[in-house]
């Protein structure tokens, strides 16, 4: 298929003039292949390969040469977040931002499935919809259950099984046989759909529907089963998207990607799909694919190439690639790799004695522009009688939330903006600023706010106000907690002004918090420990960043039987392949690998003497530090 734009849209010396005002470097012949190419491909990107910056690159190539008024181009992702990175690689020149508008579509393959498909379909039935939220159906459809005497049979069932009110909550649509019918969360349903409860429960999930109350999972079977009855509504919107990039691929169900085909499958569109198969943590890939399109096909092109972490880090990154094998090759700075041996009196020690290393190996001014990260792969411990679980284990004070995310605090990007300005880029300083605030307060409202560009700029205006503040955020002392405070008192009063629904003061708390600059070197005084100046989340939440130090805790698996820094590191310390231990231990590895790719300087694992001790002199051999934690020290 011949794409509307002109011949020389991806012309050398346009993508390097373009690449070279963004501080890209184009240094690889993989990334020529991927920028230049218009035809459909799967690329496997390992992380820190620039991905995103490289994406935006050539969306904004395809923006300044796009010539068609009606056809636009469809850029997907798997979540909001790597949807506003998009978003803001695009939006730094005026062809990019056209790219926001018809005939383009930027946002999230739930978004697109619910814009184009689905809430057109229930349209077209007289619904009027009021939410698409798992946990908002939820509490209506307890409600309804507990408090309506039509579904009696169905609340007395529910009542006999541990689990009767996670099918109430958890039932959804599934596209069968070309008619929408009603399923469990686990497939299927414990009873024949004929049955009085059967009945019951289908009429319990008819009427929510007829509210307009579903589930995510619900559009996607409301628009196969219109896609189905309608197959012109498909090769409509194939049409009107001639070009689609699917990002973040290795995160999309096989529902939504049996979707996608559906629409994009036939032959016409152009169908490019970027990922890391390796960072897959979200769906379950323990068993072979069952769809023939499953990301990336056996002919993915690569980018290997990693420019966050140096050799160390990377040769350790490729032995956790469990997947799809691939050589990472570590271009970024040199890296240290360390191991903090504890026992059971110092289990809180590890991460005071982490921060002592990050201040040997790590520059200060890293630090100080982005605190080092402490991940788990589990917040809080289940049952099993073992010590430690989980991160509150190691930090007691910690408070597991899992609307916040804690990795996200406003200052700390303040912080890397005003290194932008002080480099004499105050444009993108003030557009990453402003980024930061609208993700702080989709978190405390779930709403959105405009691009920065889209802000008004007349005089008594709440937009005015809103740039005023952003402009005192990139000067003022915000080292200062209580010029922070005020900063941040302001802001929460601008945003009420700006937005329709202000948002909850309590679930902006961890974003807006002040975290002291670190000082240099600073030391212990007596037993009084330094202040904790790292932030704790778990690994799935610090997907997609970049740290400076990253301290990965060992933690149990949720069947309690094995700890996943032991199990990982005994494989590396042994030079034992990965794709063949036990499919327990290659989660464990695959959730490691995306923490282990997130840090550039130094990245330290905690492990108990007596599971890793057999293994510490074959990890030293491979240039890792070993240091004990003692307790006290």
């Amino acid at each position: 298929m011949t794409l509307p734009f002109t011949p020389d849209t991806f012309a050398k010396d346009k993508a390097e003039t373009l690449a070279a005002q963004r501080g890209l470097e184009l240094t690889h012949q993989q990334q020529w292949d991927f920028l230049q190419s218009a035809e459909s491909l799967d690329l496997q990107a390992a992380p820190g390969s620039g991905k995103t910056s490289l994406i935006g690159l050539k969306l904004t190539l395809l923006a300044q040469g796009w010539s068609s008024a009606t056809r636009g181009i469809c850029v997907l992702s798997h979540t909001n977040t790597a949807k506003d990175e998009i978003t803001h690689r695009v939006c730094d020149s005026l062809a990019g931002r056209r790219l926001l508008g018809f005939p383009h579509f930027i946002g999230t393959i739930q978004t697109f499935t619910n814009t184009f498909l689905a809430l057109p379909a229930l349209r077209s039935r007289g619904i009027d919809i009021q939410t698409v939220d798992d946990a908002a159906y939820e509490h209506a459809a307890l409600r309804l259950l507990d408090n309506h005497r039509g579904f009696f049979t169905l609340k007395a069932f529910t009542e006999r099984r541990h689990d009767g009110r996670d099918l109430v909550a958890g039932a959804h649509y599934i596209c069968d046989a070309g008619e929408l019918t009603v399923t469990g969360p686990s497939g299927r349903l414990p009873f024949k759909s004929t049955s009085p409860s059967g009945r019951q429960l289908i009429r319990l999930k008819n009427d929510l529907a007829d509210r307009g109350l579903f589930r995510y999972s619900d559009m996607f079977a409301i628009a196969e089963h219109h896609l189905l009855h309608h197959p012109v509504i498909a090769q409509a919107t194939a049409h009107r998207f001639p070009f689609v990039l699917l990002d973040e691929m290795q995160d999309t169900s096989d529902l939504q990607q049996h979707l996608l085909d559906q629409v994009f499958g036939k032959v016409g569109t152009v169908v490019q799909r970027v990922g890391d198969v390796n960072q897959g943590i979200f769906t379950d890939r323990t068993q072979m694919p069952l769809l023939p399109s499953a990301f990336p096909h056996p002919s993915a092109a690569q980018l290997p190439v990693s420019r966050r972490f140096g050799t160390q880090i990377a040769d350790l990154a490729s032995l956790l690639t469990v997947q799809r094998r691939q050589t990472i090759e570590g271009a970024g700075p040199q890296s240290t790799i360390g191991v903090l041996v504890f026992d059971d009196n110092c289990v809180p020690d590890v991460i005071p004695a982490f921060e002592r290393l990050a201040r040997e190996t790590v520059p200060d001014h890293l630090l100080a522009a982005a605190p080092p990260r402490v991940l788990a792969s589990r917040l809080a411990p289940g049952t099993a009688d073992a010590f430690p679980q989980s991160l509150t284990c190691y930090l007691p004070t910690f408070a597991p939330n899992t609307a916040a995310r804690p990795a996200a605090e406003l200052i700390t990007t303040v912080r890397a903006a005003r290194a932008l300005l002080a480099a004499g880029d105050r444009r993108t300083a003030t557009v990453q600023t402003w980024d930061a605030v609208r993700r702080a307060f989709r978190q405390g409202s779930g709403d959105a706010l405009p691009a920065i560009q889209r802000i008004e700029r007349s005089a008594a205006t709440a937009g005015l106000r809103m740039r005023v503040l952003l402009h005192d955020l990139l000067s003022a002392d915000i080292d200062d907690p209580e010029q922070w405070k005020a900063l941040m008192k302001h802001l929460r009063e601008v945003l009420a002004q700006l937005a329709d629904s202000p948002p909850t003061p309590r679930r902006l708390d961890d974003i807006l918090r002040h975290i002291p600059l670190l000082v240099p070197h600073a030391e212990t005084v007596g037993n009084d420990a330094a202040p904790m100046m790292s932030v704790a989340t778990s690994i799935q939440r610090a997907k997609g960043e970049t740290h400076a130090a990253t301290l990965i805790l060992e933690c149990l698996d949720s069947r309690g039987r094995k700890y996943d820094v032991h199990e990982t590191l005994a494989i590396v310390a042994q030079s034992m392949d990965v794709t063949g231990a036990p499919v327990t231990v290659r989660k464990a590895a695959q959730l490691l690998f995306v923490g282990a790719t997130r840090p550039t300087h130094l990245l330290a694992f905690a492990a108990h003497r007596t599971r890793i001790e057999p293994h510490l002199g074959a990890l030293q051999d491979r240039g890792w530090l070993v240091r004990p934690v003692s307790h006290g020290w």
